[in-house]
């Protein structure tokens, strides 16, 4: 004999005519196994009863011409189904919806809304869609038995709902099959009789309920519960599009995901399944070569967290006091004025002292409950014995699921670690013993971004991050380029998603919900406000802003964006050689999101990395010296004295080596600037003005403009020429230097160094940096490469994007 299989389709499984064949093709290609077929009511059909019973009530006419409407859609589907053979099954659909339709007109009569009647009618919906079915697959050629749930179940309505008496039912189930077809069986979900007889239903979700209860009266080896979804997710897919489809998960992994709101299934339902240990898979009827996700009594417990769900619409209640330390009976009273007010609590809290006990309610119970906690606790309240009874509203809840997490060590850990990430603040904390769910008390406002946050915490997804760019210029459009060619690889190997949401120049700017790319057109007036606020979007968990301009007014938003959270990887020299306060500040408010700035000193080469981990290691800084300028160095490097050193400055213009004007290369401004960031990194409170600083420009050339500059070029060359030949002289050469020494005494010029420095045989663009320190005293630790160019600078704040991608959690 075949096994038993029981399923059950969904209301967007039986929306239309042609869903409805798609739903007959599934039973049909499903050969040898029997079935027990359990169906919702088309889409919204039971909304609508509800409401057309509602408007009876109140004498609203209308519900007149709602009634009809509902007929008149039922009777087009028959004929779509059965076309000239539809005659029969209207006139079995009337019968059912006449009824319908004298007991509305009594309503109306009565004027008063009557919880019997609407049981009645609320359940027509599942009654006349079972029979549109059955007709369909009849007309096919296949053999059906319609079974009318209303003949033999039998419940009895109790608090927790609706309870089979599975004796009686099962005894009714049983006489009705005497002399039938039970292949394949046809049955109405839903609907239901109490012991008196009465015509009732089994609650929101009862169809499901429905069609786990037939699996366990026919003996069902399995309960398929057809869907709009391929299964289970990890998490909601319309806040979480990275949710990840679950093949197994247990009964209670389950429960405790649908009771913080996950639409899995309704605990109710697994109620016959577990208690007979019936498999349950939930398919998706749009797709039924899906597998989908079976639910059983255990699963693979490998995987600590299966899923994470957020639940919104939500209050914290919190009774506090020092009065309630030690005294028995304190929670009892707290909890039964609850249940007196008819409060349902969500989630309970309570620290070890006994000082507070808060409870998560419905949102619209929160001031319910204040009152009902305000009278039971009147008598403490007034002699100060309780502080304070309060209300939080506002409020998510957010769970992590898994039957792995049992013993797991860390678990917690990283829970915490990813909202602490992504600057979330916990409000309360609650885990039973069973290890299999740990809940936290949030802000409704952050539970999106925790629920990416906490998804991509477990690597249940890719760690997302929202990127702005500043200033696609040379550098900037070379990270942008950079970035796009890894992105790809990142987020395959590495779980990490970086999204280019925002670009910007001076003047215009792109804002985007998907990734931007290399050439993104600008078509919207820059704004770094409406800019920051997009990069900070409140459904991605967390921010990033890459600033590659050179512009101090940037520089002096970072201290601002930094403590709302969002995290600044940059080249721009200003923040760290600005004015001392801000440069404090953004040190400050780094505490709360990332700063990065690698590459405003070297370019891509460790320079401040190998100076943190210098001191972080407990050396002492010296002197640091060096060659901090690729511009610079290849000028010095490529000058013999032969060429002239004004034509020697124009073809580094030419070969994109200098500024657009080149006195910001060779005022030594630019070195100053980095010197006074490494000076700062090493603790000192240097200052720019502080800095001795050479210039290269005669005097008579810095203040002219650009274009004129470049034409009296020429009268760099007399004292340049001095200087090389007084230092050829002396058998020496020249570099323009930069030496940080004491207590952050900082200077930087030309310089006279001999042929065996170090300095003196670096290569044409290197940057060269010389730690002098308590343990590299006597032979410094150098640190040199290129130093300039887009490719290595976009490099270098690449890295630092991967160091702070690293530091939020992503597998790097």
């Amino acid at each position: 004999m075949s096994r038993v299989v029981a399923h059950k389709f969904g209301g967007t499984s039986m929306g239309t005519s042609e869903r409805i064949r798609s739903v007959a093709d599934i039973l049909v290609a499903r050969k040898n196994e029997r079935q027990a077929v359990v169906v919702s009511a088309m889409s919204k059909v039971t909304d609508a009863l509800i409401n057309v019973t509602k408007k009876a009530a109140a004498k609203d006419q209308s519900w007149m011409a709602d009634a009809q409407a509902l007929a008149k859609k039922h009777r087009q589907v028959a004929r779509d189904l059965l076309g000239d053979k539809a005659a029969p099954v209207i006139a079995k659909l009337d019968r059912e919806l006449h009824g319908m339709t004298e007991l509305l007109s009594a309503q109306a009569f009565l004027g008063s809304l009557s919880d019997d009647l609407l049981d009645v009618i609320q359940g027509l919906g599942e009654v006349v869609s079972s029979i549109l079915l059955d007709a369909h697959l009849a007309e096919r050629g296949e053999k059906t038995a319609w079974l009318d749930a209303r003949e033999v179940l039998v419940v009895d309505k109790t608090p927790l709902g609706a309870m089979v008496d599975w004796n009686i039912s099962r005894q009714k189930l049983e006489a009705w099959k005497a002399g039938r077809q039970l292949d394949r069986v046809i049955i109405t979900g839903f609907v239901t009789r109490d012991r008196n007889g009465r015509i009732t239903t089994l609650g929101r979700n009862g169809s499901d309920y429905s069609g786990a209860i037939f699996g366990a009266l026919f003996d069902a080896e399995e309960i398929h519960i057809w869907t709009d979804v391929d299964g289970v997710l990890s998490a909601d897919p319309r806040l979480v599009p990275e949710a990840v489809l679950l093949d197994r998960m247990s009964y209670s992994e389950a429960c405790e995901l649908a009771y913080f709101g996950a639409k899995v299934i309704h605990p109710q339902t697994m109620a016959p399944a577990f208690a007979r240990g019936l498999p349950l898979i939930i398919r998706n009827t749009f797709a039924p070569e899906k597998p989908g996700t079976r639910i059983e009594k255990t699963t693979d417990a490998s995987v600590p967290v299966k899923g994470i769900t957020a639940f919104s619409g939500l209050a914290l209640v919190n009774v506090e006091g020092a009065g309630m330390m030690g005294v028995p009976g304190t929670a009892e009273r707290a909890f039964g004025a609850l249940k007196q007010a008819g409060v349902s609590v969500v989630m309970i809290s309570q620290g070890s002292s006994e000082h507070s006990i808060c409870s998560v309610v419905q949102e619209k119970e929160a001031d319910a409950a204040k009152k009902a906690l305000q009278e039971a606790f009147r008598r403490e309240l007034d002699s100060k014995l309780v502080e304070a009874i309060s209300v939080t509203h506002g409020i998510s809840v957010l769970a992590v699921v898994g039957d792995g997490m049992a013993g797991t060590p860390g678990v917690a850990a990283r829970l915490f670690n990813a909202l602490a990430r992504a600057g979330i603040n916990v409000r309360a904390i609650a885990q039973g013993s069973s290890e299999r769910n740990i809940s936290v008390a949030i802000a409704a406002a952050d539970a999106t971004r925790a629920l990416k946050t906490v998804h991509a915490g477990f690597y249940l997804s890719a760690l997302t991050i929202s990127v702005g760019v500043i200033g696609p210029g040379n550098v900037g459009k070379t990270f942008l380029k950079q970035l796009s060619a890894a992105r790809e690889r990142l987020l395959a190997n590495n779980g990490l998603d970086l999204r280019v949401r925002a670009i910007s120049t001076s003047k215009s700017m792109a804002l985007s919900e998907t990734h931007l790319g290399e050439g993104a057109p600008l078509d919207q007036p820059a704004d770094l406000d409406r800019f920051a606020s997009h990069v900070q979007a409140e459904h991605l968990p967390h921010a990033l802003i890459v600033d590659c301009s050179a512009s101090d007014a940037v520089a002096s938003r970072y201290a601002d964006w930094l403590a709302k959270g969002i995290h600044i990887a940059t080249p721009n020299k200003h923040a760290g050689s600005g004015p001392l306060a801000r440069y404090e500040a953004i040190k400050k408010a780094s505490t709360r999101g990332r700063f990065r700035a690698e590459s405003t000193v070297g370019a891509g080469l460790p320079v401040i990395t190998t100076l943190r981990d210098l001191l972080d290691t407990g050396d002492q800084v010296l002197a640091i010296e060096g060659i901090f300028s690729g511009t610079l160095a290849w000028l010095f490097n490529t000058w013999d004295g032969i060429t002239p050193f004004s034509a020697l400055v124009g073809q580094a213009r030419q070969l994109g080596y200098t500024e657009p004007d080149p006195r910001d290369d060779l005022s030594g401004m630019d070195v100053a600037r980095k010197l006074v960031i490494l000076a700062r990194e090493s603790g000192w409170k240097t200052t720019l003005d502080t800095v001795k600083v050479e210039s290269l420009v005669p005097a008579s050339l810095q203040g002219v403009t650009p274009a004129e500059f470049l034409t009296r070029l020429s009268e760099l060359d007399a004292p340049m020429q001095a200087r090389l030949a007084a230092a050829k002289k002396n058998g020496n050469v020249l570099r323009y230097v930069a030496k940080l020494e004491g207590a952050g005494s900082a200077q930087v010029g030309l310089m006279e160094l001999p042929t065996t420095h170090a300095f003196a045989h670096i290569k044409l663009t290197d940057n060269v940096v010389q730690f002098t320190t308590a343990r590299y005293r006597n032979n410094p630790l150098v640190v040199q490469g290129p130093g300039a160019g887009p490719e290595v600078t976009a490099a270098g704040i690449f890295a630092d994007v991967l160091r702070i991608a690293a530091s939020l959690g992503a597998r790097l």
